[in-house]
């Protein structure tokens, strides 16, 4: 059983002693300390807290003992029920709430669960506040409310529908255009709450034909829930056999997008965000943002238009960060999360599918021949293991030291980024490893510069 408290939040395997997995006692205390923080930190004059959830199994349990908590802390909780990441984020700001919790453990297995926290502007707590959160559970520093400031309750399930309001209102997306296009869409929503939004955004984008793949939100996934070619057996097949368009394939909380070209392909995860940036700036040109471990392709689009991009550290609150800096008009990572501030600053596989129907529609290309209009990359992800003793901070400022003459990135472990591809090493917050990303025009250059700077490590690591 496993259980990982973090800043973003607390994630663990169901079941197991206290402290040992995601159990109710967990639940409870981290739940109390967040409404602490809350209480303490909120500029809004409110008292509610948004909850939403995804289809898990134990979705249920965990949505019980959280909304109870949160009442017992004297908070009034508004479950809006089987909900994606990206409607809960947006429900916050809609319900003028002072915060949000979503219950997901986003790509990972039917036996995980998680409690992932937000902000009043429905935007994920920043390392600061995270922090706080585990020193109050840590502490258990919380007080709870007498009979007379009980928190209520009341579910609200018109936020799907509220959801795809916002998303048809937004400028760019052109509802006309994909009707006159008559798109045959596939989707695979892996059992989870991309069932229920995914058929209802598509019939209201005027979408002529859509085939539902694993759309019954049961929680059962019916594979490996991870939008990654690997675990997209099923729907690549479909789409090999013709007849359709492009196929949607999202992961249990609807914040990653991955997308299947007309004959069976991957368009591959990390063009997501590269497709729809390159449609936003044809309309309205600006800066555009991405992680260190995404693809360069960004950046080129980008160029092209005569704008800027910036790099953030990895994680989606590092992102919004650098895009709230930097004026961005689009950003995102490149594992499928387009965020579109126009909407809001949150990953949201919904305002992606919209653009990128607008887009394809204005083009009039097949998809693989969109895809082949921008700049091939290919991205290999490696790891190398430590042992608990190695001093990885060291070893980081000596591959540093070794590179200087390349351009080097050290906000987020040590990115080097010679002129034709990039590598980058990154510590992991929970285990002794290097994670190596790095990227070339060919997969066997991508492979053979990640293993060049992956021998360097271990030289030094003797």
């Amino acid at each position: 059983m496993t259980l990982i408290k973090s800043i973003s939040g607390i994630r663990g395997t169901i079941g197991g002693s206290a402290g040992q997995g995601l159990n109710p006692l967990d639940i409870v205390k981290f739940t109390s300390a967040y409404a602490t923080l809350i209480r303490k930190t909120t500029t809004v004059n409110s008292n509610k807290i948004v909850v939403g959830r995804d289809a898990r199994i134990s979705g249920e349990m965990v949505k019980n003992v959280v909304c109870g908590t949160l009442m017992g802390m004297g908070f009034d909780v508004v479950n809006i029920g089987l909900a994606s990441t990206p409607t809960t984020e947006l429900a916050v700001t809609m319900e003028g709430a002072c915060g949000g919790i979503i219950l997901t453990a986003s790509h990972n297995p039917k036996q995980w669960n998680a409690l992932k926290l937000l902000n009043e502007k429905g935007e994920f707590l920043n390392a600061e506040e995270g922090n706080e959160v585990l020193r109050i559970a840590e502490a258990e520093a919380f007080e709870y409310a007498d009979i007379d400031h009980l928190g209520s309750y009341r579910e609200d399930n018109t936020y799907n529908e509220k959801h795809i309001d916002s998303v048809l209102a937004l400028k760019l997306v052109d509802v006309e255009a994909i009707r006159k296009a008559n798109f045959k869409v596939a989707i695979d929503c892996v059992n989870s709450v991309g069932g229920v939004v995914l058929p209802q955004l598509l019939e209201r984008l005027g979408v002529a034909k859509v085939e539902k793949l694993y759309c019954e939100p049961t929680g059962h996934f019916q594979h490996n829930p991870e939008p990654l070619e690997k675990n997209l057996g099923d729907i690549m097949g479909l789409m090999a056999k013709g007849g359709y368009d492009v196929a949607f394939v999202v992961d249990p909380d609807v914040d990653r997008l991955a997308m299947i070209c007309e004959d069976g392909t991957m368009y591959g995860e990390e063009y997501t965000l590269v497709t729809v940036a390159d449609y936003v700036l044809k309309h309205t040109p600006g800066n555009t943002v991405s992680n260190l471990s995404s693809t360069r392709a960004l950046r080129d689009v980008t160029r092209q238009y005569g704008c800027t991009y910036n790099a953030a550290a990895v994680g989606e609150v590092n992102v919004v960060t650098k895009m709230k800096e930097t004026g961005a008009v689009i950003g995102g990572e490149g594992n499928g999360g387009v965020i579109y501030p126009e909407s809001h600053y949150g990953r949201d596989a919904l305002v992606g599918i919209a653009l990128f129907l607008s887009h394809l529609a204005h083009e009039g290309k097949k998809v693989s021949e969109l895809r082949a209009s921008y700049p091939p990359y290919f991205i290999a992800k490696n790891r190398i293991d430590l042992t608990p003793e190695t001093d990885v901070d060291a070893i980081l400022a000596k591959v540093k030291e070794l590179y200087k003459d390349e351009e080097i990135n050290d906000i987020d472990g040590v990115k080097i980024d010679f002129p034709d591809k990039w590598v980058h090493l990154r510590k992991s917050n929970t285990e002794p490893i290097i994670r190596v990303y790095s990227e070339a025009s060919t997969m066997e250059a991508a492979d053979e510069i990640g293993q060049k700077v992956m021998d360097v490590v271990y030289s030094l690591a003797k």
